[in-house]
Protein backbone atom coordinates (compact mmCIF):
# COMPACT_ATOMS: atom_id res chain seq x y z
CA UNK A 1 0.00 0.00 0.00
CA UNK A 2 1.29 3.63 -1.18
CA UNK A 3 1.70 6.19 2.28
CA UNK A 4 0.13 9.39 2.44
CA UNK A 5 2.29 11.22 4.27
CA UNK A 6 1.79 15.24 5.48
CA UNK A 7 5.22 16.88 5.80
CA UNK A 8 4.94 20.17 8.04
CA UNK A 9 7.79 22.50 8.32
CA UNK A 10 8.09 25.35 11.07
CA UNK A 11 10.69 27.55 11.51
CA UNK A 12 12.91 26.25 13.79
CA UNK A 13 16.33 26.22 12.92
CA UNK A 14 17.25 23.16 10.86
CA UNK A 15 15.85 23.78 7.22
CA UNK A 16 18.52 20.63 6.33
CA UNK A 17 16.30 18.11 8.05
CA UNK A 18 13.10 19.52 6.10
CA UNK A 19 15.05 19.73 2.81
CA UNK A 20 17.16 16.35 2.77
CA UNK A 21 13.40 14.80 3.94
CA UNK A 22 11.90 16.56 0.74
CA UNK A 23 14.76 14.97 -1.20
CA UNK A 24 14.36 11.51 -0.03
CA UNK A 25 10.32 11.65 -0.53
CA UNK A 26 11.04 12.71 -4.20
CA UNK A 27 13.51 9.55 -4.49
CA UNK A 28 10.87 6.62 -2.82
CA UNK A 29 8.00 8.21 -4.94
CA UNK A 30 7.08 4.44 -5.79
CA UNK A 31 6.56 4.13 -2.08
CA UNK A 32 4.14 6.97 -1.29
CA UNK A 33 0.77 7.77 -3.30
CA UNK A 34 0.57 11.66 -2.08
CA UNK A 35 2.65 14.25 -0.18
CA UNK A 36 1.33 17.69 1.14
CA UNK A 37 3.20 20.26 2.69
CA UNK A 38 2.85 22.66 4.84
CA UNK A 39 5.70 25.80 5.88
CA UNK A 40 4.88 28.14 8.03
CA UNK A 41 6.33 31.92 6.68
CA UNK A 42 8.69 31.05 9.57
CA UNK A 43 9.88 28.34 7.89
CA UNK A 44 10.31 29.69 4.34
CA UNK A 45 12.56 32.66 6.10
CA UNK A 46 14.88 30.52 8.17
CA UNK A 47 15.29 28.14 4.96
CA UNK A 48 16.45 30.90 2.73
CA UNK A 49 18.95 31.50 5.98
CA UNK A 50 20.18 28.35 6.54
CA UNK A 51 20.29 26.87 2.75
CA UNK A 52 20.80 30.40 1.06
CA UNK A 53 17.79 29.40 -1.73
CA UNK A 54 13.81 29.05 -2.38
CA UNK A 55 14.55 25.29 -3.55
CA UNK A 56 10.98 24.12 -1.95
CA UNK A 57 9.82 25.20 -4.94
CA UNK A 58 11.07 23.37 -6.48
CA UNK A 59 9.45 20.05 -5.49
CA UNK A 60 7.14 17.85 -7.18
CA UNK A 61 4.52 18.11 -4.04
CA UNK A 62 1.48 19.14 -3.32
CA UNK A 63 2.17 22.40 -0.91
CA UNK A 64 -0.84 24.19 0.99
CA UNK A 65 -1.28 27.55 2.54
CA UNK A 66 -0.38 27.43 6.52
CA UNK A 67 -4.11 28.17 6.81
CA UNK A 68 -6.00 26.25 4.41
CA UNK A 69 -8.14 24.37 6.61
CA UNK A 70 -9.66 22.74 3.33
CA UNK A 71 -6.64 21.05 2.69
CA UNK A 72 -7.73 17.28 2.39
CA UNK A 73 -5.39 15.97 5.35
CA UNK A 74 -6.66 18.31 7.74
CA UNK A 75 -10.01 15.65 8.11
CA UNK A 76 -9.38 12.35 8.81
CA UNK A 77 -11.13 10.92 6.01
CA UNK A 78 -8.92 11.56 3.45
CA UNK A 79 -6.82 8.85 5.12
CA UNK A 80 -3.46 10.38 5.44
CA UNK A 81 -1.24 7.70 7.20
CA UNK A 82 2.09 10.15 8.62
CA UNK A 83 2.48 13.48 9.38
CA UNK A 84 6.15 14.83 9.84
CA UNK A 85 6.94 18.12 11.52
CA UNK A 86 10.53 18.48 10.67
CA UNK A 87 11.69 20.81 12.08
CA UNK A 88 9.34 21.20 14.81
CA UNK A 89 9.76 24.26 17.10
CA UNK A 90 8.80 24.30 20.77
CA UNK A 91 5.65 26.62 20.02
CA UNK A 92 4.29 23.98 17.68
CA UNK A 93 4.86 20.77 19.36
CA UNK A 94 3.29 23.09 22.76
CA UNK A 95 0.02 24.31 21.02
CA UNK A 96 -0.23 20.46 19.73
CA UNK A 97 0.05 18.91 23.21
CA UNK A 98 -2.57 21.32 24.27
CA UNK A 99 -4.62 20.29 21.49
CA UNK A 100 -4.74 23.92 20.02
CA UNK A 101 -5.31 23.40 16.12
CA UNK A 102 -5.03 26.88 15.13
CA UNK A 103 -3.44 26.38 11.79
CA UNK A 104 -3.04 23.94 8.93
CA UNK A 105 0.26 22.05 10.87
CA UNK A 106 -1.59 22.12 13.91
CA UNK A 107 -5.04 21.22 12.52
CA UNK A 108 -3.70 17.89 10.89
CA UNK A 109 -1.47 16.47 13.97
CA UNK A 110 -4.49 16.85 16.16
CA UNK A 111 -6.58 14.73 12.83
CA UNK A 112 -3.85 12.44 13.02
CA UNK A 113 -3.57 11.45 16.82
CA UNK A 114 -7.22 11.13 17.39
CA UNK A 115 -7.43 8.93 14.08
CA UNK A 116 -4.53 6.84 15.55
CA UNK A 117 -2.29 6.89 13.18
CA UNK A 118 1.82 8.23 12.95
CA UNK A 119 2.61 11.41 14.08
CA UNK A 120 6.32 12.29 14.18
CA UNK A 121 7.78 15.71 15.78
CA UNK A 122 11.31 16.03 14.78
CA UNK A 123 12.37 18.34 17.81
CA UNK A 124 14.76 21.06 17.07
CA UNK A 125 15.49 23.32 20.13
CA UNK A 126 17.76 22.77 23.01
CA UNK A 127 17.97 22.72 26.04
CA UNK A 128 14.69 21.45 26.62
CA UNK A 129 13.20 22.88 30.13
CA UNK A 130 10.34 21.31 32.13
CA UNK A 131 7.33 22.16 29.81
CA UNK A 132 8.92 21.18 26.44
CA UNK A 133 9.36 17.56 28.24
CA UNK A 134 5.98 17.68 29.86
CA UNK A 135 4.94 18.71 26.04
CA UNK A 136 6.80 15.79 24.64
CA UNK A 137 5.50 12.80 27.43
CA UNK A 138 1.82 13.87 26.36
CA UNK A 139 2.36 13.96 22.42
CA UNK A 140 3.75 10.38 23.65
CA UNK A 141 1.56 9.10 25.96
CA UNK A 142 -1.10 10.66 22.78
CA UNK A 143 0.77 8.35 19.95
CA UNK A 144 2.76 10.43 18.61
CA UNK A 145 7.04 9.85 18.18
CA UNK A 146 9.07 12.80 19.66
CA UNK A 147 12.32 11.84 17.17
CA UNK A 148 15.19 14.85 18.51
CA UNK A 149 17.08 16.17 15.42
CA UNK A 150 20.44 14.42 17.27
CA UNK A 151 22.50 12.93 15.05
CA UNK A 152 24.46 9.70 15.17
CA UNK A 153 28.04 9.37 14.13
CA UNK A 154 29.11 5.54 13.86
CA UNK A 155 28.82 6.08 10.41
CA UNK A 156 31.95 8.13 10.23
CA UNK A 157 29.98 11.06 8.48
CA UNK A 158 31.87 13.50 6.25
CA UNK A 159 29.79 17.21 6.28
CA UNK A 160 27.19 18.48 7.77
CA UNK A 161 24.96 16.97 4.93
CA UNK A 162 25.69 13.29 6.08
CA UNK A 163 25.22 14.41 9.42
CA UNK A 164 21.96 15.75 9.12
CA UNK A 165 21.18 11.93 6.91
CA UNK A 166 21.41 10.33 9.75
CA UNK A 167 18.34 11.82 11.48
CA UNK A 168 16.43 12.20 8.17
CA UNK A 169 17.42 8.25 7.59
CA UNK A 170 16.16 7.98 11.23
CA UNK A 171 12.82 9.59 10.56
CA UNK A 172 12.35 7.64 6.82
CA UNK A 173 12.62 4.36 9.33
CA UNK A 174 9.92 5.47 11.67
CA UNK A 175 7.45 6.50 8.66
CA UNK A 176 8.07 3.03 7.40
CA UNK A 177 9.23 3.59 4.31
CA UNK A 178 12.53 1.03 2.67
CA UNK A 179 15.38 3.38 1.97
CA UNK A 180 19.14 2.32 1.82
CA UNK A 181 21.13 3.61 4.90
CA UNK A 182 23.83 3.09 7.54
CA UNK A 183 22.68 0.04 9.79
CA UNK A 184 24.84 -0.52 12.42
CA UNK A 185 26.54 -3.69 12.56
CA UNK A 186 25.57 -4.65 9.00
CA UNK A 187 28.47 -4.22 6.25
Amino acid sequence: MKRKIVVAVTGASGAIYAKLLLDILQKLSDQIAEVGVVMSDNARQVWKLELDNEDYNNYPFTFYDKNDFMAPFASGSAKYDTMVIVPCSMGTLGRIAGGISNDLTTRAADVILKERRKLILVARDMPFNLIHIRNMETITQAGGIICPAVPSYYSKPKSVEEVAMTVVNRIVDLMGLENESYRWSEE
